[in-house]
C-alpha cells in the first residue's frame, strides 16, 4: 500500500522548466566562421558559453526567456505563447 501511494505521488508531479534564447556569435576570424545563429536551448547563458567553448570562441546575446509550466513530461521545449516570459538582460 505504501509503495502504490509513493508511485502515485511521484507519477503526479509536475517539473518546469526555463527556456533560454540567445543570438550567437562566433569570435573566431576565419573564412569558415558560422554566421550568427538563433538558438533556443535550456542551458543558462554561463553554461551555454562554457559548453560551447567558453568567452573567447563564442559571445551570446540573450534575446527572451520564458519558463515551461506545468506538466512539461516528455515534451519538446514550449512555445513562448505557452510559457510565462521572464524579462532579462543581454549576456556577453
Amino acid at each position: 500500500m505504501i509503495l502504490f501511494a509513493l508511485f502515485s505521488l511521484i507519477s503526479a508531479s509536475y517539473a518546469e522548466y526555463r527556456v533560454y534564447q540567445y543570438y550567437v556569435f562566433s569570435k573566431t576570424l576565419n573564412l569558415n566562421s558560422p554566421p550568427p545563429t538563433l538558438v533556443t536551448t535550456t542551458l543558462d547563458p554561463k553554461s551555454y558559453v562554457a559548453y560551447h567553448g567558453g568567452r573567447d570562441s563564442i559571445e551570446v546575446n540573450l534575446l527572451r526567456s520564458w519558463m515551461c509550466l506545468g506538466n512539461t513530461n516528455h515534451q519538446d521545449f514550449c512555445l513562448i505563447s505557452e510559457g510565462k516570459e521572464l524579462n532579462e538582460g543581454n549576456i556577453e
